[in-house]
């Protein structure tokens, strides 16, 4: 059975980075067959596994849109086999994982029947893996509007800072208003610069009842592999910040 990772933040706290963290470490372990979603639209996620992307989802229904609303032919295949053929075309295809972008968002003038059908064949092709691991966007837009699938295990992603968590607070509210399940919801505080947090943010945490899963620590070597525009996965394995993030990931090896 497919087990599902979402992680959300704000942008700038590394959820991206963590993201690519937890693909590596599944990977590195063996857990299984692994399709990594990227969900935000900036589309960062292949840098930091270092591989290259063509296409999106959303290109994929623009192009479509376009042929549809132009009257073009679809190579004699419906909407419904031509949009299964392009999203599984855009599947980057590694030794160790499988990686697919969603892109943009749909605009006001969105391809409804594309998005259906969009949904449906994403759905479809996660069924063939035993995880799948989702970088989102902040307000999990892809989440509510069920683009990708149910959730078992949640991670928000927060810097140390007063706005960070109220950030923070502010998706695990969201759920509430989603129909998308959510197994657990865990935060994560990265880049701290100490082992604990001040009473101020304990206390947002405290009031908010959010399940702090790890302190991650700021890592000297992440900020030299950005500067350097290297993938993150090559994040050495006695870096603090990987070693933080997988002690809580063994920690957690029953949820995963």
């Amino acid at each position: 059975m497919t087990k599902t990772i979402a992680v959300a933040g704000k942008g700038g706290t590394g959820k991206t980075t963590i993201t690519a963290l937890i693909i590596d470490y599944l990977t590195n372990r063996q857990k299984g067959s692994v399709l990594a979603i990227d969900a935000d639209p900036s589309t960062n996620l292949n840098l930091a596994l270092g591989v290259p992307l063509t296409d999106t989802v959303g290109d994929v229904r623009e192009e479509t849109a376009t042929a549809v609303g132009g009257g073009q032919a679809l190579g004699g295949l419906s909407k419904w086999d031509y949009l299964d053929l392009r999203i599984n075309e855009a599947l980057v295809e590694e030794s160790s994982f499988d990686l697919l972008a969603m892109g943009r968002p749909e605009g006001p003038g969105c391809y409804c029947a594309a998005n259906n059908i969009l949904r449906t064949s994403v759905d479809r092709l996660s069924d063939a893996y035993d995880y799948v691991v989702i970088d989102n966007e902040a307000g999990l837009k892809h989440l509510s509007r069920r683009t990708t699938r149910d959730v078992d295990v949640l991670f928000i992603v927060s810097d140390p800072s007063m706005r960070g968590l109220v950030a923070a607070a502010r998706v695990a509210e969201l759920l509430d208003e989603l129909k998308t399940a959510v197994g657990a919801t865990y935060l994560i505080v990265n880049r701290a610069t100490g082992p604990s947090l001040s009473e101020p943010l304990q206390k947002i945490i405290d009031e908010h009842k959010l399940k702090l899963a790890a302190i991650l620590p700021a890592d000297a070597a992440v900020n030299e592999l950005d500067a350097l525009g290297e993938p993150i996965v090559k994040l050495p394995a006695d870096a603090p910040m990987r070693r933080s993030l997988e002690t809580m990931l063994a920690a957690l090896d029953g949820g995963l």
